[in-house]
């Protein structure tokens, strides 16, 4: 009986380790290393190479949508300027019925001489310039000089450059001794937009390499101060105002002894607008100017803003505030937006101050060096 249980354990012994040695064998590789059962894939950590798996073959059956091209970006060419033309158009109106009448006859006649008068006077040209420009010319035709309807609006054009050529048109800025600033005044009457137009200036003349300082002396309008304010801060330059109500002129003095102060180059000096119909305004002008002039500073400019809408009134304006501030030049404003260009032509010829810059548009780079040819031809430039 003992025997028979010792049999027993023996026989469930051998049967175990069988079972243990085919499951092994199993799990042996053909190589004969052992092949341990893969744990779940865990992610990378720090130092670990990562291996490229193996690319998926395509099917050459199956078709593959290509990959979508990306069109380059289009490049948007600059928008370009408009052109004096295109800024002249309403001043170029005034004489657009006079080429058209000039031009569809096949000779000069006496209705030509009436269609080029009405054009030069509804232009603003004026009465006398008119009658001086068409009497050279029916001259030039009498003697036989000028024989086409097309050669007389030739001469016409040549004749208008002529009286706008030979006048000094840049802004004068003279090298003073121990840094003394160079002044600019601007003055007129109130709304033609002197404010605006120092600023634009502001800003050409800081581009130009300028140091300078605005004077706020129109101390009789409160936003005049603010809105000169507003052009310092664009332009880098610095501005000195004083209360509302004060004496102009100490505001100009003031200006000055700190441009001279702090060896700044050029003072542009707004002053308050003035009627030029009223003697005692123009008077305490004249004192401005005066001031203005002292040492340290030196008065190298004064330039009238004159609206060009404004028409043979700005001839007026001219006069009188040549006559109390010594005017050197004149910024025509809002050429852009009158048929009245003519004045320009009547300013220069009787009076003979040039105009040094013109207004085109709302934006600073609106304010342009006049150029007597490139107006002259944008007038006679024919429409379409």
């Amino acid at each position: 009986m003992e025997w028979y249980w010792i049999f027993l354990i023996l026989a469930v012994a051998v049967m175990v380790f069988g079972v243990g040695v085919l499951v092994l064998n199993r799990r042996r590789s053909p190589g004969g290393e052992v092949r341990r059962t893969p744990s779940p894939a865990a992610p990378p950590g720090p130092g670990d190479t990562l291996v490229a798996e193996r690319p998926v073959e395509v099917d050459p059956e199956v078709e593959v949508e290509p990959e979508v091209e990306v069109e380059p970006e289009v490049e948007v060419e600059p928008v370009k300027p408009a052109s004096l033309r295109d800024r002249l158009s309403k001043a170029r109106s005034a004489f657009t019925g006079a080429f058209s009448g000039v031009l569809g006859r096949s000779s000069i006649t006496d209705e030509t001489w009436e269609d080029l008068e009405e054009a030069l006077l509804r232009a603003d040209v004026g009465l006398g310039v008119t009658d001086s420009l068409l009497d050279g010319l029916k001259a030039r035709v009498k003697s036989g000089e000028i024989d086409e309807p097309a050669a007389l609006l030739d001469a016409l054009q040549a004749d208008m450059v002529a009286r706008l050529e030979g006048s000094d048109r840049t802004l004068r800025f003279d090298e003073l001794e121990a840094g003394a600033p160079n002044i600019w005044m601007f003055v007129g009457v109130n709304g033609v937009g002197k404010t605006t137009t120092i600023g634009k200036v502001a800003r050409q003349q800081s581009e130009a390499g300028r140091t300078l300082l605005l004077a706020a002396g129109d101390t009789f309008r409160a936003a005049a101060a603010e809105q000169l304010t507003m052009w310092a801060d664009r332009t880098g330059a610095q501005v000195v105002s004083g209360r509302e109500g004060g004496d102009p002129a100490a505001v100009i003095y003031d200006a000055i002894s700190a441009a001279h102060n702090r060896g700044l180059d050029l003072v542009l000096a707004d002053t308050a607008g003035r009627l030029h119909t009223k003697s005692n305004l123009m008077d305490e002008l004249a004192k401005v100017r005066r001031v203005a002039d002292k040492e340290p500073g030196h008065v190298t400019e004064v330039l009238l803003v004159l609206d060009a809408a404004t028409g043979q009134n700005g001839l007026v304006q001219a006069k009188e505030f040549t006559q109390a501030t010594d005017v050197t030049g004149i910024v025509l404003t809002k050429l852009d937006g009158t048929p009245k260009g003519g004045i320009t032509l009547a300013i220069e010829t009787t009076l003979g101050i040039p105009v040094k810059l013109v207004g085109l548009g709302e934006d600073a780079d609106d304010l342009v060096a006049f150029d007597p040819a490139e107006f002259v031809d944008a007038l006679f430039d024919p429409p379409g």
